[in-house]
């Protein structure tokens, strides 16, 4: 029986890019005052950091709805097909429980998974879910291979500023004024559902020397894996500058990786200028 894969705009995975794997992307609700927008769908990446630096209003974002993910799970049921739900992590959204609460009218016919990712961690780990379905597992057997990789999937992102962690709540207006003043940038990355702040470091070389020792410390970049960069604001130079000025010796590695424009989801608190690096640690599971 085949089966169709449904994920959230947290995952960062643009509907064009859907299109191509052939899976379901659901767009988390996206407010800039009394105006709502479907994350990756009616505002793109570009849009929301153009509202974001641009209105002054601080937006807010809402998880997809029990009742939008019912009408997608009853599209593929109706069509003869499961389906294998992939959400950004239960800790920092109502998303999963919304999935699984719509799975229930489902009969077992929907599988719905706490990815514990959210971000490009979550896109590496549907870009592996695809990668089964289409070497001919079936949803149960996906289902089990995603649950077996999902804790060796991190994250390490670089903030430029800690103007929007300070806008959305996440730390004071004296904190963020200090950090800015000796140019600190946050290194990020997700552990057991949940942010983690790893390191504040003062300048990007610094903060490079931390997103590295990081990489090491969980066991390298299995190169077998899905992989993926991810940049914040309107454009990608500031990754690719961030690759040419304080990566050199990853730079042929790294080279060859998509390059996903963060969106909504975390784009709120990471503002403009964040870089990011998603990959597979390397454990014994490979594709």
């Amino acid at each position: 029986m085949s089966f169709r894969i449904i994920t959230d705009s947290a995952s960062d995975i643009p509907q064009e890019t859907a299109a191509k794997w052939d899976i379901t992307v659901m767009p988390v609700h996206t407010m800039f005052g009394e105006d709502e927008y479907l994350d990756g769908v009616t505002l793109s990446p570009a849009q929301f950091f153009d509202k974001l630096v641009n209105t002054g209003i601080v937006p807010r974002t809402s998880q997809v709805t029990p009742f939008e993910f019912g009408q997608e799970y009853k599209k593929a049921v109706d069509a003869g097909e499961s389906v294998l739900c992939i959400t950004m992590s239960a800790g920092v959204s109502g998303t999963y429980q919304s999935a699984c609460t719509a799975a229930m009218e489902y009969d077992g016919k929907v599988k719905v998974i706490d990815s514990r990712q959210f971000c490009i961690s979550l896109y590496v780990l549907v870009r592996y879910a695809c990668i089964c379905r289409d070497r001919g597992m079936s949803m149960e057997e996906t289902a089990q291979a995603v649950e077996k990789v999902k804790d060796r999937v991190h994250v390490i992102s670089v903030f430029d500023t800690l103007e929007f962690l300070k806008l959305g709540g996440r730390i004071s207006s004296a904190a963020a004024l200090a950090g800015n003043l000796l140019s600190i940038k946050p290194v990020i990355t997700v552990r057991e559902g949940l942010v983690e702040v790893i390191s504040r470091a003062r300048g990007s070389r610094k903060a490079l020397q931390k997103a590295v020792e990081f990489i090491r410390q969980v066991g390298g970049i299995d190169e077998t894996m899905p992989s993926c960069l991810g940049f914040t604001g309107q454009s990608d130079k500031v990754l690719t500058s961030f690759i040419s000025k304080y990566a050199r010796q990853y730079a042929d590695r790294l080279r060859d990786l998509p390059i996903v424009p963060v969106g909504a989801t975390v784009g709120t608190y990471a503002g403009p200028g964040a870089v990011a690096l998603a990959f597979f640690d390397n454990g014994e599971q490979k594709y």
